[in-house]
């Protein structure tokens, strides 16, 4: 077997649902069960997510305080009053700003954006910030992606005569600040039809309601935002995503499009995978290491010159943020290993002075993918006295609601489920480690902890197809809330396997089924190439792709996840240094399982567990373990004996022997005649001293002459004294069989033939056999 490092959750899908999709909208079978799986049930529902372009935007004053929010805007601009943008350093909120700077500047308003420094200010509105823009002269600040949790700054504002229009995604807490105008799908009392926005999201249907219009020429900045901050994708921010794409396939942006080229994408067909992975991530490391300000300036430029500077600019901080992140991963890890084990924390909170806090939510990821806890990351600020960080969970385990808990020692947080940002004391570091503990302790199940992957549809390799994949493509964009799907392959047969890459690291296997095949590939997967025995049937998790090379496209899976499901066999038959075999095959699941004494002299430290059968609790060491067979069985019926309890999820088949008997000269009974009539013509004869020259004479072996005088000793056809054969002229009758030597050596040659000169099929149903039989007995 080779167990899955992931809990599979199939789909269940219902037969009906799937035939009415199929025939009303004229969809494949994958694609239907895609869109049940999504939660997409009836015809129309499917309809406005395949086509959502159709649908169009809602209504933005349907958002509770757009009314107030666009006469207090209209009116600013009118008196020609100052408004300040107070925007977030990461990519929605540099997204989120641009899109209101854009708005407002072809409104003709007099406005300008800020950001908070993240380390000198730390994340949202902040007092000292506030008092600046009221000494500058703004009367009106607008929040972007961010505000919801200021209570304490729109207090300030109202106490400065200055009006706040807050404008964000974030959860809501219990207490909402006392604002001029809150824009929020999520606040109590909207009615929004949909509530998932992000927070350029947010900004852009306030750039709609104040221009009248859809501002399609920012579709293009909202998608970025949309992506790149994880909100699901579905309902608007799928149109905004599907939209912004399709613009930034052909935009005419300077800075997007030096962006493009110095993440080398440009020329480049651009998808969601794009945002995620090259421009978001380049536009969040400037907020991560410095402020944000060189990103805005960057999508809001139309030179080129300084559009390429800013680029090149963005890109060398992206790639010391990721030498940087590499760095504090590698520290979380050593704590971890020393201080916080992970099988005996249900919630890891790392902490240590002079982390970047920038990146810190990048490195709990990072933790979570590696030990699937619930993670915090807190840089330490020792002069303060305080730790502020970013947290990341897992499936079951809700951040937001479990730091609520905590909010008695948690001065700033705020957040998703899934994700969060806080600020500290750091004498409550230990406190409220012990406490979310507690909290996970309370909620979460072992099996909580091993990962789990969600699989749209199990199918054959007769589903899969250029066409197929093609049709797959229509729910595109992908992301939260619309994952790219998973597709299992269930017990495909292996067809060829190598290790590919520079350094071996990867997988690349060839799966067969009915006559059909198709390559596989596994990232990071080459490890598993010498986990999985010749002609294993192997189950494969993954997402279909159509790889495309010298104008010739053929579908291929992209391997996430794979399973053996049943034991396997290999084969290390025929090796010629026993030691140096073995010490391939060292494994904390494996032990060697040796026959004959002998062997055990043979074997050097190896430093794997060795088990001789003949030992008392032999037995029971090698339950629940791969088995090695180092050396050979001297009968079937010890092998018989092994498998009554024992069912081992991989055989190692060495096999090693001292003596050959398979090849040596087989006697016949034509040859016992002739010796036992030229020992009746001799009467006696020497062993010792002839028996050599005799096997010379045949073409025999000596060891043949010998034999055969054992199986007439055995017979009472002659008798042996000191080495003189002398033939019995009156024998019994009696068969060779009755003979024990005889019926030894051909118990051996059989035992031989079964287990060293078979083929690898043929061992392998051998061994099916006899656990098939013990299972059998064991439950009968």
């Amino acid at each position: 077997m080779l167990k899955a490092k992931n809990r599979w959750d199939v789909h269940e899908h219902h037969p009906e649902k799937m035939n009415e999709l199929m025939s009303t909208l004229n969809l494949t079978p994958l694609v239907a069960s895609l869109l049940l799986n999504r939660g997409i049930e009836s015809a129309d529902a499917a309809d406005q997510f395949l086509h959502i372009e159709k649908h169009g935007f809602h209504d933005p004053f349907t958002l509770l305080g757009m009314d107030k929010a666009v006469q207090r805007i209209h009116s600013a601009i009118e008196r020609g009053e100052k408004i300040l943008i107070f925007g977030d350093y990461d990519a929605d909120g540099v997204s989120s700003t641009v899109v209101m700077l854009e708005t407002l500047a072809s409104l003709g308003a007099n406005a300008d954006f800020y950001i908070p420094n993240r380390f000198t200010e730390g994340y949202g509105p902040n007092e000292p910030a506030f008092r600046k823009a009221h000494e500058n002269g703004y009367g009106l600040i607008i929040t972007v992606d961010t505000g919801i949790s200021a209570v304490n700054e729109a207090a300030l504002a109202k106490e400065l005569g200055v009006d706040l229009i807050i404008t964000d995604h974030h959860e809501p807490g219990p207490v909402l600040p006392d604002a001029y105008a809150i824009i929020h799908p999520k606040q109590p009392g909207c009615t929004y039809a949909f509530k998932e926005l992000a927070g350029v999201g947010v900004a852009f249907k306030l750039a709609h309601a104040l221009s009248g219009t859809v501002p399609e020429h920012l579709l293009e900045i909202a998608a970025i935002g949309t992506i790149a901050d994880l909100v699901p994708l579905h309902g608007e921010n799928r149109l905004i995503a599907r939209l912004g794409i399709q613009q930034m396939n052909r935009t005419e942006r300077t800075g997007l499009k030096a962006l493009l080229k110095a993440a080398g994408a440009d020329g480049k067909e651009v998808n969601e995978e794009t945002i995620g992975f090259a421009v978001g991530p380049r536009i969040n490391a400037v907020g991560r290491l410095e402020t944000a300000d060189p990103a805005v300036r960057l999508l809001m430029s139309a030179d080129c010159e300084e559009a390429a500077e800013l680029a090149v600019y963005i890109d060398g901080l992206n790639k010391e943020r990721q030498k940087i992140v590499s760095q504090i991963t590698d520290e979380a890890i050593e704590q971890v290993e020393a201080l916080y084990p992970a099988d005996q924390h249900s919630v890891l909170v790392l902490a240590k002075e002079g982390w970047n806090p920038g990146v810190v939510g990048i490195v709990a990821s990072k933790i979570v993918e590696k030990y699937y806890r619930p993670t915090i990351i807190l840089s330490i600020d020792p002069e303060k006295g305080t730790a502020k960080g970013s947290a990341r969970s897992i499936a079951g385990f809700d951040l937001f609601a479990n730091l609520s808990e905590c909010r008695d020692i948690l001065p700033h947080f705020g957040g998703h489920p899934m994700a969060a940002g806080l600020t500290l004391e750091l004498k409550h570091v230990d406190q409220l480690r012990d406490r979310l503990n507690d909290l996970a302790s309370a909620t979460l199940k072992e099996e909580d902890f091993i990962p789990i992957k969600t699989i749209d549809a199990a199918c054959s390799l007769a589903d899969v197809s250029v066409e197929s994949i093609e049709k797959i493509a229509k729910l595109a964009p992908f992301g939260m809330g619309n994952p790219k799907p998973l597709f299992l392959l269930q017990s495909v047969q292996v067809g060829s396997m190598r290790k590919i890459g520079s350094d071996q690291t990867h997988l690349k296997l060839a799966v067969e089924q009915d006559q059909k095949q198709l390559d596989c590939i596994g990232f990071g997967f080459g490890h598993l190439h010498d986990h999985m025995a010749p002609l294993a049937k192997v189950s494969i998790i993954g997402e279909l792709s159509i790889n495309e090379w010298n104008n010739f496209r053929k579908p291929q899976l992209m391997i996430q996840d794979l399973a053996v499901n049943e034991w396997q066999l290999f084969d290390a038959r025929g090796s010629r240094d026993l030691n140096k075999t073995l010490d391939k095959m060292k494994d904390k699941e494996n032990v060697y399982v040796v026959f004959q004494k002998e062997t055990l002299s043979m074997l050097k430290d190896l430093g794997q567990e060795i088990v001789y059968l003949e030992d008392e609790g032999s037995a029971e060491k090698i339950k629940g373990k791969y088995i090695t067979f180092v050396d050979t069985p001297t009968s079937i019926e010890s092998l018989d004996a092994l498998f009554e309890n024992v069912f081992p999820e991989r055989i190692y088949a060495v096999f090693h022997q001292h003596t050959d008997h398979f090849f040596a000269t087989i006697p016949t009974r034509d040859h016992f005649k002739w010796y036992y009539g030229f020992l009746k013509q001799k009467e006696t004869f020497d062993l010792k001293k002839h028996a050599e020259a005799l096997a010379r004479h045949k073409g025999w072996s000596s060891e043949t002459i010998n034999f055969m005088s054992q199986v007439f000793f055995d017979l009472e056809f002659a008798t042996i004294d000191n080495g003189i054969i002398s033939v019995n002229h009156q024998p019994p009758k009696r068969d060779l069989s009755e003979s024990s030597s005889y019926s030894a050596k051909l118990r051996q040659l059989e035992l031989e033939n079964t287990l060293l000169y078979s083929s690898y099929q043929d061992l392998k149903k051998w061994f099916d056999d006899r656990m098939k039989q013990s299972k059998a007995l064991v439950n009968a």
